[in-house]
């Protein structure tokens, strides 16, 4: 199968993108590919590495063109001098196929839930935004990157374990404080294209606790919190593979809530759940908070509750003292926004 943004290039972004990926491939000091403009050159270094996460040494190129000539000459930009690159191409390749070894044999739906866990569960985000954080060679050789490593990551990963797999990009928007353009990956699970944002919920992960929210959402679900993609991605319609959903934790009636909570407290386990009754109103919220706290107080606890509000996913913990605040609402991935 044709690599995704490849799939979508012309003729002649075709035959640069075999150029680059021969050079890069080569850790050639230049190589020549057909002209185009400098923002079209630059467009298909971008897709190709979006394509192969395992060209991560190359982060940047400068070319030069020649008077009546139909090539130009791309001096590309290595993370690493030669000897380098090559030791850290052998770890990552290891890497890569330990972390999915214990995998190979798991049902499609759980070799990605695996990944997403790994990723989420051994990788913290970096807010120095190093170069190697926006690689593969962050997230599985530092275990820190920013989003664009982490979607990379999934994708290799899913590459190994046989998922379709692509990584979506989004631009930032200064207007709702957004400063940098956005990574995720979509996959295709029985079927069926879905989101999935390992960074969002890398950013709520916490505690030994892995968070679920942006696990196979549809279009309408994701792009409550995330703006319109930059180039075209498959359509996700279809919201019943989501996480919350297959675990049957996602409640439509309050009475569920009340005794799923009652529940968590009697076992002495926090509950994590979506909210799919209806728009989640503040009205709503306050009857919901009134029915965890009241199954706390008959175990003599008391209900701290976070809430991710654009997916309506509420994490509940039971403790003994009164929380300072009865409920805090997060945002997701908050080292990419400003503020």
């Amino acid at each position: 199968m044709e690599p995704f943004y490849y799939s979508q290039m012309s003729k002649t972004e075709r035959s640069v993108y075999h150029g680059m990926k021969t050079g890069l491939t080569a850790l050639a000091p230049s190589f020549c590919v057909p002209r185009l403009e400098g923002r079209q050159l630059a467009d298909v270094f971008f897709k190709l590495r979006l394509d192969n996460p395992e060209i991560f040494y190359a982060v940047s190129f400068q070319y030069r063109g020649y008077r009546d000539s139909d090539k130009v000459e791309v001096i590309p930009e290595y993370l690493f001098d030669k000897g380098r690159v090559k030791e850290h191409k052998q770890a990552m390749e290891a890497r890569v196929a330990k972390l999915a070894r214990p995998a190979l044999s798991m049902s499609e739906w759980d070799r990605e839930l695996y990944i997403h866990d790994t990723i989420c569960s051994t990788v913290r985000y970096d807010k120095l935004k190093k170069p190697y954080s926006h690689e593969i060679i962050g997230p599985l050789g530092q275990g820190v990157g920013v989003c664009e490593g982490i979607a990379k990551s999934v994708k290799i990963l899913c590459d190994a374990l046989g998922i379709w797999c692509i990584i979506a990009i989004s631009e930032a928007n200064p207007e709702k404080k957004i400063k940098y353009r956005h990574a995720w990956n979509v996959v295709r699970i029985g079927g069926v294209y879905v989101h999935l944002d390992a960074t969002f919920d890398n950013s709520l992960s916490r505690g030994g606790t892995v968070r679920h929210d942006y696990f196979n959402l549809d279009d309408r679900s994701l792009f409550r919190d995330h703006e319109p993609a930059l180039y075209g991605i498959p359509s996700c319609t279809d919201g019943n593979r989501f996480y919350y959903r297959e675990k049957k934790l996602s409640f439509t009636k309050t009475e569920e809530v009340a005794k799923r909570a009652a529940q968590a407290v009697k076992k002495g386990r926090e509950l994590i759940f979506h909210w799919r009754g209806g728009y989640l109103t503040r009205e709503v919220l306050q009857e919901l908070l009134g029915l965890m706290e009241q199954a706390a107080v008959q175990r003599g606890k008391h209900a701290a509750v976070s809430l991710n509000w654009p997916q309506a996913v509420l994490q509940v913990s039971f403790r003994d003292a009164e929380p300072a605040e009865e409920l805090v609402v997060e945002e997701a991935n908050e080292g990419e926004r400003d503020g």
